[in-house]
């Protein structure tokens, strides 16, 4: 099933919201919680899940860890992805940190630098490794998903270095855009953009 890029964030944030209610013992929830919570309409909830084939008993609302399951059966590889960070900054060590354990069909097995004092050393709880190994290392390890943090001015080589190396995924947190070939899914994040959106619309608002 080919879904749509929106649905498939929405999903992830379902998902992220459906763990957090387990956690704290509610075992259901309803549309039109979810909705709240997410800032979207309950419309748009029953959209999503009925696209994925998943409807709720009524009374009790959705069944949170077997939404959870269909939605990981949808989204996730079902044996798991290999990720790399590249670029070992505050940024890079703040999204190892953050994103390791978080799921376990997505691995983060390695980051890479070209600091000398970073390299053979674990770093947010992952081996660093140098550049220059990259190539070689997701040819042998079977890396799918690339997270770039890097200076900007290095974005572009260390695509070209992963697209080379047959890399499938990445995720682009530097502000330089990227030009990738068909065969590799991009994504990109700028925060500079987005701070920059917030200000945009915060300008127009009445702040006491």
């Amino acid at each position: 099933m080919k879904l749509p890029e929106k649905t498939v964030e929405r999903l992830s944030e379902y998902r992220r919201t459906l763990f957090e209610c387990l956690a704290k013992g509610k075992t259901h929830i309803y549309s039109h919680e979810l909705a709240g919570i997410h800032n979207i309409t309950a419309v748009q909830v029953r959209r999503d899940l009925m696209l994925i084939g998943y409807s709720s008993v009524k009374k009790k609302g959705y069944d949170a860890q077997e939404l959870i399951d269909v939605i990981g059966k949808l989204i996730d590889h079902p044996n798991g992805l290999n990720v790399i960070v590249v670029g070992m900054g505050n940024l890079g060590r703040a999204i190892t940190a953050y994103f390791t354990g978080k799921r376990p069909k997505l691995n983060i097995v390695a980051t890479f630098d070209v600091d000398e004092n970073k390299v053979n050393r674990v770093i947010s709880g992952v081996k660093c490794y140098h550049i220059r190994d990259i190539q070689q290392f997701v040819t042998q390890n079977d890396i799918a998903i690339a997270i770039i943090s890097s200076p900007p001015d290095t974005a572009a080589s260390i695509t070209e270095m992963l697209v080379l190396a047959g890399i499938k995924g990445i995720l682009n947190f530097t502000t330089t855009p990227l030009n990738i070939p068909e065969t590799v899914f991009l994504e990109e994040y700028d925060m500079i953009t987005s701070i920059e959106k917030v200000a945009y619309f915060v300008k127009g608002l009445k702040i006491s």
